[in-house]
């Protein structure tokens, strides 16, 4: 009896492992089939808004159908895995983790098209008069990070840290960690909280104050501590023929700029 039900769990440990031996979301009951004549996108929020304008661009130049879904991996990840044509995301990092959910795409298909720089956000008006990252270090200020904590995918992952460590001293590290008032799973988690918290800077990336100067200004990060991650893709080998030359547009002089707009360089 003990050796039946020792074989019994075993078994069930072994079927757990399976289920996330590719990734947290895989699902290897669905079958990748993206091919239906609509190049469709998915990836994190961020570098959405540009895409879509570029999106609508093409499908404007070329009457090519494009779809760009975006948001918190949980959201998308079932549908990608049958449809997607392209994985894209905002850093390298993020991109190595959904190789793992989307088999489908390899080391070798990831194409780094633009890079942005890590900046603050503060309140309209910068009421703190906050002038770079040391202003984050030497002032009693509240302060937002977005964090992946172990289970969350997103650019913001370790970003903080990259920053406050880049002079190698540990007491920047120390006391950037003291005014931090909010660990946030992905960018969109921090914005909020940035709002609903009052804090007085958000570090993050430059796109985000762009895309909603309405709320935020912005505050660059001096060259010595600024880090840089980039937007990447991966198209799907059995992706619609419109993926790829969607891909070709985005590097193009009238596609690169939508993305120059919201704070991407290349």
């Amino acid at each position: 009896m003990k050796i039946s039900k020792l074989v019994i769990a075993t078994a069930t440990i072994m079927a757990s492992l399976s289920t996330y031996a590719g990734g947290q979301f895989l699902d290897t009951s669905i079958v990748h089939q993206p091919k239906d004549g609509v190049v469709r996108l998915y990836g994190p929020g961020g570098p959405h808004p540009a895409l879509i304008k570029a999106a609508a661009s093409f499908e404007k130049k070329t009457g090519q159908r494009v779809e760009v879904i975006y948001g918190p991996e949980k959201k998308w990840s079932k549908e990608a895995q049958q449809r997607a044509d392209i994985i894209f995301s905002a850093s390298e990092q993020s991109m190595t983790a959904y190789l793992e959910n989307y088999p489908f795409v390899s080391s070798k298909d990831v194409m780094p098209m633009f890079i942005h720089p890590a900046v603050i956000a503060v309140a309209k008006g910068n009421p703190k008069n906050i002038k770079g990252f040391e202003d984050l270090i030497n002032q009693p200020v509240k302060i937002v990070v977005t964090e992946g904590k172990g289970t969350y995918n997103t650019s913001g992952t370790g970003l903080w840290e990259d920053i406050a460590g880049r002079l190698g001293k540990l007491d920047d590290i120390k006391k950037i960690r003291a005014n931090i008032v909010a660990f946030e799973q992905g960018s969109g988690a921090a914005f909020k909280a940035f709002q609903d918290l009052k804090a007085d800077a958000w570090i993050t990336w430059s796109d985000w104050p762009i895309a909603n100067a309405d709320k935020v200004d912005m505050v660059t990060i001096e060259p010595e501590r600024r880090i840089y991650r980039d937007f990447n893709i991966a198209i799907s080998p059995k992706a619609d023929a419109g993926a790829k030359q969607f891909a070709s547009y985005l590097e193009t002089e009238q596609g690169a700029k939508f993305f120059q707009d919201e704070g991407w360089v290349k």
